[in-house]
Order: C-alpha cells, then sequence, then structure tokens
C-alpha cells in the first residue's frame, strides 16, 4: 500500500510513522508513506492557504488551489485513482469495519485540514471519503489521520506478528474481545479462571465467546442490534439478559 498524506505541518507525523509497528510495516514492504506540505502548491507569492469566507463568518477556509495543485501532482501518472480521503468532523464516523474496507486498497491520500473549514469545492471535486473519529472538535486533521492510519497498516499482511490477532480485535467480530490473562496464575491473591489453565481448547473458545458477549452487553449493547450473531450466541445473549432482569 502507498499512503499520501496532506498537511501543512508534516513534521507532526515524524514519530509515528516511523516507530513501533508503522516502522516495522516499511520494514517488511507492507506500505510506505510520504507527507506533502501543500502549502507547496500554493498560487499566492506568500504561500497563502486559506482566505477570508464569502459572506462573512468566523475564522478562515481553505483555499482550493493548493490541494487541487498537490492531489493532481500525487495522481498525475496513475492509471487506478486512489481513494481521497477528507478528515472532518462532519464526515462519516470511522469504524474497524471501515479500517476493514480501506486496508484492501493499494493507495490513500489524506487531507488533513485547519482553520474553520474547507472551500465546498474540495469536498465537491476531490475527495471520494469523509472521515471523523467522533462528535469532537481537534485543532486539525493530522491526529485523526495518524489514528486511522494506524488501524488500516496493522491490517496488512506481514505486519503484525500474529496473523490472527486483527481478526480476534474488539469490533472486528462485532464484539468486543473477551478479558485476556497472562503469567502469573495467581497476583495478590487474584486468580486467573481455571478455564484457561485447563488445556482444554474447545471450553476455552466457548468461555471466550461468552466474555466476549457478556462485555459487549454490559460495556457496548448497541453493538449488538447490528452484531451478527450466530444461534447460540443469541440464545447466551437471551439467558445473560434474563439473569440481568
Amino acid at each position: 500500500m502507498k499512503i499520501d498524506v496532506l498537511s501543512l505541518f508534516p513534521e507532526m507525523f515524524e514519530g509515528v510513522l516511523h516507530s513501533s509497528i508503522m516502522k516495522k510495516a516499511q520494514a517488511n514492504d507492507a506500505v510506505t508513506f510520504s507527507v506533502t506540505d501543500f502549502r507547496d502548491y500554493s498560487t499566492d507569492k506568500h504561500r497563502k492557504v486559506d482566505d477570508y469566507p464569502y459572506g462573512g463568518g468566523a475564522g478562515m477556509v481553505l483555499k482550493p488551489e493548493p490541494l487541487f495543485g498537490a492531489i493532481d501532482a500525487l495522481t498525475a501518472d496513475l492509471e487506478k485513482p486512489p481513494r481521497v480521503i477528507l478528515m472532518c468532523p462532519q464526515g462519516e464516523r470511522f469504524t474497524q469495519k471501515k479500517a476493514e474496507e480501506l486496508s484492501s486498497e493499494e493507495h490513500l491520500i489524506f487531507i488533513c485540514g485547519h482553520y474553520e473549514g474547507y472551500d465546498e469545492r474540495i469536498r465537491q471535486h476531490l475527495i471520494t471519503d469523509e472521515l471523523s473519529l467522533g462528535d469532537f472538535v481537534l485543532t486539525g486533521g493530522e491526529l485523526a489521520a495518524m489514528a486511522i492510519i494506524d488501524s488500516v497498516v496493522r491490517l496488512l499482511p506481514n505486519v503484525l506478528g500474529n496473523a490472527d490477532s486483527p481478526v480476534l480485535d474488539s469490533f472486528s467480530t462485532g464484539l468486543l474481545e473477551h478479558p485476556q490473562y497472562t503469567r502469573p496464575a495467581v497476583f495478590n491473591g487474584m486468580d486467573v479462571p481455571e478455564v484457561l489453565l485447563s488445556g482444554n481448547h474447545a471450553e476455552i473458545d466457548k468461555w471466550r465467546e461468552a466474555q466476549s458477549l457478556i462485555r459487549t452487553y454490559e460495556r457496548r449493547p448497541d453493538l449488538l442490534e447490528n452484531a451478527p450473531l450466530t444461534d447460540h450466541q443469541r440464545k447466551l445473549l437471551e439467558q445473560l439478559k434474563d439473569k440481568k432482569n
């Protein structure tokens, strides 16, 4: 995968893209990153990228010319158009399902905005997706882009050490992940559940399935509305609800 980022503050990405899993992903040739300061594509002699909104109002609006110029430069020789993602609090709320969808793409371009907003022609003619991390506002799109890039890249082949890890993540199955334990088996009088020490993998799988369902019901019951539950899981859920009532 190739990921391009358009930002007015490219230095913000240095630590994130060259550490931990992102560093490993590049070393394994799973992804390449490029961060461009779209101020370089300003047509103004002062390298201006924003202006006052027509009709008045608070704040400044990003001008179309720099972003159109940057996108043209990044896509000039491509046979297949990339996904161009606008980071915006008005966008679709980002989910694990969206991360899985984007992880199948060959080329992603992220636009990180600042100031009051974007000239609407950027939305209408440049982008394929508008994404938001949630119902809150950040000072710019960089932090949101970093989070989304991380969630997408970790799903690529040969990035995580265990290929099953992303499959079993919270949200990937439609449910929250079950509780996890490690050594020691007893710590400060607190025991690891006996089933996990039994070596009976069938029983362990049953326990994990039930715990995942319980945790989702208690913490994020809204996820159960659209979760692809099996008949067995639905039965477990009904039993859980009966106990709570």
